[in-house]
């Protein structure tokens, strides 16, 4: 099979295919909610997990202060949310009032969650590094949950949850293709 070359500034759009995800990070004065693509597992034992957030994101100042950050799991329904909280800066804006989110209260770190997402990683900050124009969060997760019908016994999604894919740009991936989504 014939191979092309791959710009090496888009080279990881080859492997994001993880879900993106919602980030929420604060303080007692402030909160936010950032659009996350890059994020995986880290450990098994502890169970940690790892975010890449650039510098001049207020996530990155939130979660630095607070040392905790909240991982939430929006559906398909949410995509022009996702691509609003994406976008705009909390610094400016206040993104759960702007997009209509509701505000949940987290068992275990300062920060809240998201109710209107299926899923739910509380975690702690552990560490961070330099990792370039990123920096990469370490969290320990001291809690989970999820909607009780969005996931099977094995914890796999069931049929009808569509999660969001960000594949570079304005383009996303779900179960039914590849789609430009624009708000």
């Amino acid at each position: 099979m014939k191979k092309r070359s791959i710009p090496i500034t888009k080279a990881n759009y080859l492997i994001n295919h993880g879900p993106t995800v919602l980030i929420t990070s604060g303080t007692e004065e402030r909160d936010n909610i950032m659009t996350l693509a890059w994020q995986m597992p880290a450990s098994g034992n502890p169970v940690r997990l790892a975010i890449s957030v650039a510098p001049e994101r207020f996530s990155h100042e939130l979660i630095t202060q607070g040392k905790a950050f909240g991982v939430n799991l929006p559906t398909i329904q949410l995509y022009k949310t996702v691509l609003l909280c994406g976008s705009q800066s909390g610094r400016e804006i206040d993104k759960f009032k702007r997009s209509g989110l509701t505000r949940m209260a987290a068992k275990k770190i300062p920060c809240p969650l998201i109710r209107e997402c299926v899923a739910h990683i509380e975690c702690r900050l552990v560490n961070a590094w330099n990792a370039g124009d990123h920096t990469i969060f370490l969290g320990e997760v001291v809690a989970a949950c999820a909607d009780e019908d969005a996931f099977n016994s094995h914890l796999q999604l069931n049929n009808n949850i569509q999660t969001l894919h960000h594949m570079g740009g304005p383009y996303f991936a779900h179960p039914l293709g590849v789609k430009e989504l624009t708000i």
